[in-house]
């Protein structure tokens, strides 16, 4: 097996030895994030459930055969990404990747690194115990994502979330860089907007 970075290296390797402790750390990592990234794709919350419980069968099936030329989640996402367009195909659905993304109204928000200029005055405080309509702000950012159009669900979740190299996202999703960059500023400017109008209205 090829070396991986720190703590992807000790996961594999406990894995390998079927350590469960290791996979219920794995499992806490991921798991998530993986249903809300595949629901994009099936675009039913219990099909995207049944493709992750799927995925986690292989990821463990197949985790002898990780060669480490990539990070442990993006070789974890390629499995969940072909499981789920798979079934997507065998549900008769489709999923268009918006390839041709503008930059449309980001010029004013975010830097030449991706960064907000401004940082909405809710973020400040973004923490899980900050509750607005009796709700955690959390709760609410999750449901922005769980609205976004697949691809920058897809992108906000594998560069925001699981911070994936840039490289790495773009070959999941056979984008650009470019692209990409420009579907994370979308994402997150609609998350933005959204507790923006939440702050708004407390």
């Amino acid at each position: 097996m090829a070396q991986v970075e720190g703590d992807d290296q000790a996961l594999v390797l406990r894995l390998v030895d079927g350590d469960a402790a290791a996979f219920d750390v794995l499992y806490r990592r991921h798991n998530a994030a993986m249903i809300r990234f595949c629901t994009g794709i099936v675009q039913h919350r219990h099909l995207a459930e049944e493709v992750v419980q799927d995925t986690w069968i292989a990821v463990l099936g197949r985790i002898d055969l990780f060669e480490g030329r990539s990070s442990l989640a993006s070789w974890i996402y390629t499995i969940l990404i072909n499981k789920a367009r798979s079934r997507a195909r065998r549900e008769g659905r489709t999923v268009f990747i918006d390839d041709h993304a503008s930059g449309d109204s980001l010029a004013d928000a975010f830097d030449g690194r991706g960064h907000w200029r401004q940082i909405p005055e809710l973020w400040e405080n973004l923490t899980p115990e900050r509750h607005i309509e009796g709700r955690s702000v959390l709760q609410h950012v999750e449901e922005v994502i769980d609205t976004l159009p697949p691809t920058q669900r897809a992108v906000l979740i594998l560069r925001g979330q699981q911070e994936l190299d840039p490289s790495e996202v773009c070959a999941l999703l056979h984008i650009s860089e470019g692209n990409m960059r420009v579907l994370l500023h979308r994402a997150r400017l609609a998350v933005r907007n959204a507790l923006d109008r939440l702050n708004a209205a407390g």
